[in-house]
């Protein structure tokens, strides 16, 4: 394994665990004696993935997950969750048993991940995935999201409390420039 720090290729592992389907590993450069982490997962098999030019392109676990890292980010989001969504997702489209997955069927499942994970999240995906025409079809979503009996156990970008001092504080502000 090559050193992030100064490029040598020999380390030793000096930790090993198992972590859900990864091994983590602590290394040591046998160079610059910098420590290191780094992790395995196995590889079940390849997946395909049929675009919808009808292309066909391998699957990327790291495509996958820049997409859904740029939709979250900012977002007061758990450390490692995005990571687990991913992990999720992958084991979810390789237990489908099938070489060939259609890029629909894997933007829908993130698609609905996010939407359980993060409301500005999703609409930052689906705004991108679903391409909206205008901002009519976006209103129309976000619409569709508020009247959806989602659980509101995702956290708010203002508390409560913040929010309604905030609407009286605009509210007295108001009064003062009539």
């Amino acid at each position: 394994m090559k050193c992030p720090h100064c490029g040598h290729e020999d380390s030793k592992v000096t930790d090993s665990r198992t972590v859900d389907d990864t091994v983590r590993r602590r290394r040591q450069c046998l160079d610059c004696g910098f420590r290191f982490t780094t992790y395995e997962r196995i590889r079940t098999g390849d997946l395909v993935i049929i675009k919808k030019d009808l292309r066909r392109e391998e699957f990327s676990r790291e495509k996958m997950a820049t997409g859904i890292r740029r939709a979250c980010e900012k977002r007061p989001l758990p450390t490692g969750i995005v990571e687990k969504l991913v992990d999720d997702i992958e084991t979810e489209l390789l237990g489908m048993g099938k070489v060939e997955v259609p890029s629909s069927v894997v933007g829908e499942i993130v698609i609905d991940r996010l939407k359980e994970l993060d409301h500005i999240a999703y609409i930052r995906f689906a705004s991108v995935y679903r391409d909206f025409a205008d901002i009519t079809s976006l209103k129309q979503e976000v619409d569709t999201l508020i009247a959806s009996s989602y659980p509101s156990s995702q956290l708010p970008l203002i508390p409560k409390e913040d929010l309604n001092s905030l609407s009286g504080k605009e509210r007295a502000g108001s009064s003062r420039h009539r």
